[in-house]
């Protein structure tokens, strides 16, 4: 059986110019009122046999807002930044730039302490590639940012390298179709308002 895998982005916890690595901080202000109006549109993803997180205050609280429901998945979390963690990627460049271009050049490398790029993309590969096919044809899953560009990455079988060319908006949403290790990115239609 073929599944249905579609993310969706969390809303945000501040500006883009503000991201901090593994932000564990709730939605903010901005990112209540980005779920309110894109809601919607995602409120019908609730039907999904199967509802999933990243484990971060902002995916659950992004989750709930549209009545998903869903249940925290420890592999859908954001990449470990060892030592980064909560620093902006400016905070980190200006203590570490070196480390920085390293770790922005070889996506093998973990100069921070945390986790490297391939591994981050193929614990999220991983995750989906174990989703149960038999309990339901249709998942949606509310994962950080991050989370959904390594997604894409490991579907696409792309190079790592590619994680850096994708842009994931908060509450966007990318469907995967397929079973595990073969996976295909769905695009849907815009339905044309009159």
């Amino acid at each position: 059986m073929h599944l249905r895998v579609t993310f969706v982005a969390a809303a945000r916890s501040s500006s883009l110019l503000a991201e901090r690595f593994e932000d564990d901080r709730p939605l903010d202000q901005a990112g209540w009122d980005e779920v309110q109006r894109a809601a919607p549109e995602l409120v019908p993803l609730a039907a999904a046999e199967l509802r999933y997180c990243s484990p971060t205050p902002r995916s659950r609280a992004t989750g709930d807002a549209l009545g998903y429901a869903p249940l925290a998945q420890p592999a859908l979390r954001d990449c470990g930044m060892g030592r980064w963690r909560g620093f902006t990627l400016g905070e980190a460049m200006a203590r570490e730039p070196s480390a920085v271009d390293a770790w922005l050049a070889d996506p093998r490398s973990a100069p921070h302490g945390g986790e490297s790029l391939t591994s981050f993309i193929s614990r999220v590969g991983g995750w989906l590639d174990t989703r149960p096919a038999d309990d339901g044809s249709r998942i949606v899953a509310v994962a950080e940012p991050s989370v959904v560009r390594a997604a894409l990455v490991y579907a696409l079988k792309a190079q790592p390298s590619a994680y850096w060319n994708i842009d994931v908006r908060p509450l966007s949403t990318i469907t995967l179709t397929g079973v595990n290790g073969r996976w295909n990115l769905r695009l849907e239609s815009v339905p044309q308002h009159a």
